[in-house]
C-alpha cells in the first residue's frame, strides 16, 4: 500500500464484499444503526469500501432505481486532516433520494438525521480523469442551484471510520433543492455566504470558499476519486459538492432553511 490514500487495492474476497454490502443495505433500508465495518474486517481497505458502495448501487440500478450524480463529502480541510485524506470521498445520488422544496421529509426510515448546506452543479457535458480543472468544471456546468443535504449515519452513535462511511455511500440519505438557478458565470462561487437555520434560530453560517477553496475546485476532486474507482461524470449529473457549515442534527417537528447569498433560500420542514 502506497502513501497515496486513493491507492484503491483490495484486501477482502468478493465474498467479503458481497457480505459487507448485505449489511449496509439492510441498515439503509430498515433505518438500523449497525457497528463500524472494520470491528468486523480490520483489514478492510478504501477500495474494499468504494467496491461496497459501487455493489450497492448496482444492486439498486438494477432494482430500477435511478442513479443522478454523485455527491463530495469530507470537502473541508479539517475534515480531510481529521481523516489523513487529500481528497473527499463521494458517494452516489439517486432520484428517489430527493425531496421538494417545502415538504415534509421524513425521518423514520433515518437512523441519524443531519443537515448541511451545500451548493450543487448540474452539468452539460461529461467531465472524466485525474487531472480536471476548476475551468473545465465551471465550462462543464450548466447551471447551479442551493441545496440541502440531509446526511444519514448508519453507525451506532454516528461512530465510524473512512472505510466504514465509505461504504455506507457517504452517509447519503436526501436532498433538498430550491432557490434560484444561476450560471456559474454570474455568480462569485469563491466567496458565497450561507446561513442555516432550524426553527428560525440561525444555527450555522458558512463560506462557499469552506468548500476545497472553490466549490467547482470539490466536483474535479470528485472527478478525480470517480476516475480512481472506474467512473466517470457523465453530462446531464447532479453533484453535491459538499457541506458548507457543520452537519447540524435535527429531529421531527424540526423546520430548516438555508440561505445562500445570490441563490436564495430552500427549506423543508422534517417529520
Amino acid at each position: 500500500m502506497t502513501d497515496n490514500p486513493l491507492t484503491m487495492q483490495r484486501a477482502l474476497s468478493d465474498a467479503h464484499i458481497a457480505q459487507l454490502t448485505d449489511r449496509i443495505e439492510t441498515a439503509q433500508t430498515s433505518a438500523t444503526a449497525i457497528p463500524k465495518l472494520t470491528e468486523d474486517f480490520p483489514a478492510m481497505t478504501l477500495g474494499d469500501a468504494y467496491a461496497v458502495q459501487l455493489q450497492l448501487l448496482r444492486r439498486w440500478v438494477a432494482q430500477g432505481r435511478r442513479q443522478v450524480g454523485w455527491k463530495a463529502g469530507l470537502t473541508s480541510k479539517a475534515k480531510m486532516d481529521q481523516m489523513g485524506v487529500r481528497v473527499p470521498t463521494v458517494g452516489f445520488l439517486l432520484a428517489d433520494f430527493f425531496r421538494p422544496e417545502n415538504s415534509v421529509v421524513a425521518t423514520h426510515d433515518l437512523v441519524h438525521p443531519r443537515v448541511e448546506c451545500e451548493v450543487a452543479f448540474v452539468t452539460r457535458a461529461e467531465l472524466a480523469g485525474p487531472d480536471v480543472t476548476r475551468a473545465q468544471v465551471l465550462a462543464a456546468t450548466d447551471f447551479v442551484v442551493p441545496a440541502i443535504e440531509v446526511i444519514d449515519s448508519r453507525f451506532a452513535g454516528f461512530k465510524f471510520d473512512l472505510q466504514s462511511v465509505v461504504a455506507d455511500n457517504s452517509s447519503s440519505a436526501r436532498y433538498v433543492t430550491g432557490g434560484r438557478a444561476r450560471l456559474p458565470a454570474d455568480v462569485d462561487l469563491a466567496t458565497l455566504g450561507v446561513v442555516l437555520e432550524k426553527n428560525g434560530e440561525p444555527v450555522a453560517l458558512g463560506a462557499s470558499t469552506a468548500v476545497a477553496g472553490h466549490p467547482a475546485d470539490a466536483v474535479a476532486l470528485v472527478v478525480k476519486v470517480l476516475h480512481e474507482i472506474g467512473e466517470r461524470l457523465p453530462a446531464g449529473s447532479f453533484v453535491m459538492s459538499g457541506g458548507i457549515t457543520e452537519a447540524i442534527a435535527v429531529q421531527p417537528g424540526d423546520h430548516v432553511c438555508a440561505r445562500f447569498q445570490e441563490l436564495g433560500s430552500v427549506g423543508f420542514r422534517l417529520g
